[in-house]
């Protein structure tokens, strides 16, 4: 599932092409993805303003003239991939470039063409008035998309109950240690625990932990103080270095110019079972893969303790 990197990644490219636009077509070619779209949703988009984007966790909020936003949610597989609607198919290695768009925005040059319509299991097709169409491709169909007021984004059943966003201010060692310092659970199991802290998943915290050489499988409570002091500025670090690498793309995760993140490049433990931990070199055992929670965790165990 894309992490808050690559949420946020998408996000920034939605908002480069729509926002300042007007909304002129929506196509909406199934009844719902995970679950049904709203009603009327094409007549309720339609004519509508895009007037910014927000990341709460890993959804976005796209802000509409009359007082709605649309709340879009990547799921299992999903990608919004945005192109110039009178843009011809393009190779899909094509050379990269800057160039700026008919609103001045810098973007990649793939995206007057590089995702190349119509796509399969394209579920919602957004068209503007100023020549971009934006497609929510999910094969898997786990993603969503829902209205709600915009002065109510944060009561949203699936945003109400989430944790603090991890790269603002308010996010500290203070903050993380009061969230941890009863629980008996390891602190893996309770960074992935959305309540805690809004939109880390699984790569980021096997990164984040290594980075804090804390081993995965310590008790969370334990983590509080100390170790918490070292943690939180890591995971600030490395969700901001993947956002700037443009996310991870493992398997279906691409940015919204249809070109992959290279973070992935960059991973110190996660998927490299076996291999000598860049921490410890010559004296490392090799990174280990043990499964938590039903999902993999990859770690050094002369490193994180």
């Amino acid at each position: 599932m894309p992490e808050l990197p690559e949420v946020e990644t998408v996000m920034r490219g939605l908002d480069a092409v729509l926002t300042g636009t007007r909304i002129a077509r929506v196509a909406v070619n199934r009844a719902g993805l995970r679950w049904p779209f709203p009603e009327r949703l094409a007549a309720r988009l339609e004519g509508r303003r895009v007037l910014g984007f927000r990341r709460r966790a890993k959804y976005m909020l796209m802000r509409l003239e009359g007082g709605e936003s649309a709340l879009i949610h990547l799921g299992m597989s999903g990608r919004m991939v945005a192109r110039r609607a009178d843009a011809p198919p393009v190779p899909r290695m094509a050379p990269q470039g800057v160039f700026s768009d008919a609103r001045g925005h810098a973007a990649s040059r793939a995206a007057v063409g590089h995702n190349n319509p119509p796509e399969a299991h394209e579920h919602l097709v957004i068209e503007t008035e100023a020549g971009w169409r934006v497609g929510f491709v999910d094969p898997r169909r786990f993603g969503a998309v829902d209205l709600v007021a915009t002065t109510e984004e944060d009561t949203h059943r699936l945003l109400r109950d989430l944790g603090p966003e991890p790269l603002e201010e308010a996010f500290s060692a203070v903050t993380l240690s009061a969230r941890i310092a009863r629980s008996r659970s390891p602190i893996k199991a309770v960074l992935l625990d959305q309540r805690v802290v809004a939109g880390l998943g699984n790569i980021y915290v096997c990164e984040a932990l290594h980075r804090a050489r804390i081993a995965p499988t310590r008790l969370a409570e334990t983590v509080a103080g100390t170790r918490a002091a070292r943690l939180v500025p890591e995971i600030k670090a490395v969700l901001a270095e993947s956002i700037a690498a443009g996310g991870s793309s493992l398997r279906d995760y691409v940015r919204a110019d249809g070109e992959l993140g290279v973070f992935q490049e960059r991973f110190l433990v996660y998927g490299r079972e076996g291999e000598r931990c860049a921490q410890c070199g010559d004296l490392c055992p090799g990174i280990q893969r043990i499964t938590q929670a039903g999902r993999s965790t990859f770690y050094c165990a002369r490193v994180q303790r």
